[in-house]
């Protein structure tokens, strides 16, 4: 399990100011980036190495699907 003890929260620009659907980030933790649910942030996070979130993140911005999946 993965220590999120010191973990600093962003909430995701993308997300509104409606109190829906909002995504936190944590990327000040030596080599992982955290991602938990704000509407319930004692929920569980998940952990993602930095390399993995990075491809995720760019993957999401320009909208393509990866292969090998189906939509």
């Amino acid at each position: 399990m993965t220590d999120l003890t010191g973990a600093v929260w962003d909430k995701s620009t993308r997300s509104g100011g409606n109190g829906g659907e909002c995504v936190e980030v944590a990327d000040n933790l030596p080599g992982v980036v955290a991602v938990r649910d704000s509407k319930d942030p004692a929920n569980p996070a998940l952990a993602f190495a930095p390399a993995a979130w990075s491809a995720f993140a760019a993957a999401a911005a320009s909208g393509v699907l990866v292969k090998g999946t189906d939509a």
